[in-house]
């Protein structure tokens, strides 16, 4: 019968799940970063622009939340979103200590190219296993996430 080895059984980082994770997102970042460049964003800003292209206004407290990151983390990134015209920021009308997101018409552009851009990187990161095995490490991460 034939085990995959232990984390005891070999030196080689390759074998454990930390590391491939690790590496397997940085490179993923890399190649969705590149995609995105050309449109002064990066994956990170991808992340916030898809979450405001699903919703209406939000706050941007909603915005970080649902992203999994920090407030200060959320207003330096919109700070740079709204300096390039992408989203807009003012004060929630019910609740002036809230500030409500959006994106703009450059913003919604933005994201639609950006969409694209994104998808293609992510499918050339998985094109080296197929779409069937893909699914599975979606659905498998998932899990894990969610789990």
């Amino acid at each position: 019968m034939s085990r995959e080895p232990t984390v005891a059984a070999t030196a080689d980082p390759h074998e454990v799940l930390g590391y491939l994770l690790k590496h397997a997102s940085s490179k993923l970042t890399a190649l969705t970063d590149a995609a995105l460049e050309p449109l002064g964003i990066d994956s990170k800003d991808f992340g916030a622009l898809r979450v405001l292209a699903h919703r209406e206004p939000t706050s941007q407290l909603q915005v970080a939340q649902t992203l999994g990151i920090d407030r200060t983390t959320m207003v330096t990134l919109l700070d740079a979103l709204e300096r390039r015209g992408v989203v807009t920021r003012r004060p929630d009308p019910t609740d002036r200590r809230r500030n409500v997101v959006e994106l703009t018409e450059q913003g919604l552009r933005t994201y639609d190219a950006a969409r694209v851009a994104y998808g293609e990187a992510e499918s050339a990161f998985l094109a080296g296993v197929g779409a069937d095995a893909a699914g599975r490490l979606r659905r498998t991460l998932r899990a894990l996430v969610e789990g």
